[in-house]
């Protein structure tokens, strides 16, 4: 009964009763991987943030590296991302977001964000990589001079962004 109810409304809002059933994942965790391309063609990813922790869509707590990612899964993400951006020839800093079934390891292509996001300073905690210098390297066409391979993470970092809610308002 919904479903037909919900092919009528499609069908008078929009003139097309289409409807697409998203997949139902159990334990979601929402991933980014960091990407840096320029004009040459190369693409290197900058390792991974969890982002999982949300509260009203807003992420509350960002951590590198991903808990729950192994090295196989990172590789794949990782490839995925840097294919995505190369394939449209991107050029700049920018993250490529993922959402990972925890339970099965698969993961699904979410957004790209074309711009250097706010989080960035965990992952520069680990890999002593300044983001911002790269970005504007990148955006005077310059090369990036790094490899993959130079591309070593250490360490553990987590941001937490704190935010002001009336408890007397409902939050």
């Amino acid at each position: 009964e919904g479903f037909e109810a919900t092919k009528r409304e499609g069908l008078n809002s929009f003139g097309d009763d289409r409807v697409f059933i998203e997949k139902f994942i159990l334990d979601p965790r929402h991933i980014e991987i960091q990407i840096l391309g320029d004009k040459h063609g190369n693409v290197l990813y900058l390792n991974e943030r969890e982002c999982s922790i949300q509260r009203r869509y807003q992420k509350v707590i960002e951590e590198t590296p991903s808990p729950i990612l192994n090295d196989e899964l990172r590789t794949r993400m990782a490839a995925s991302a840097v294919a995505m951006a190369k394939s449209a020839g991107y050029t700049n800093a920018g993250t490529v977001e993922f959402l990972v079934d925890a339970q099965t390891g698969e993961y699904y292509f979410l957004e790209m964000n074309a711009r250097i996001q706010v989080e960035h300073p965990i992952t520069e905690e680990t890999l002593r990589l300044d983001m911002v210098e790269w970005q504007t390297r990148i955006a005077a066409g310059k090369l990036i001079s790094l490899s993959q391979e130079d591309i070593r993470p250490s360490g553990h970092a987590v941001e937490c962004r704190i935010y002001a809610e009336d408890p007397y308002s409902n939050f």
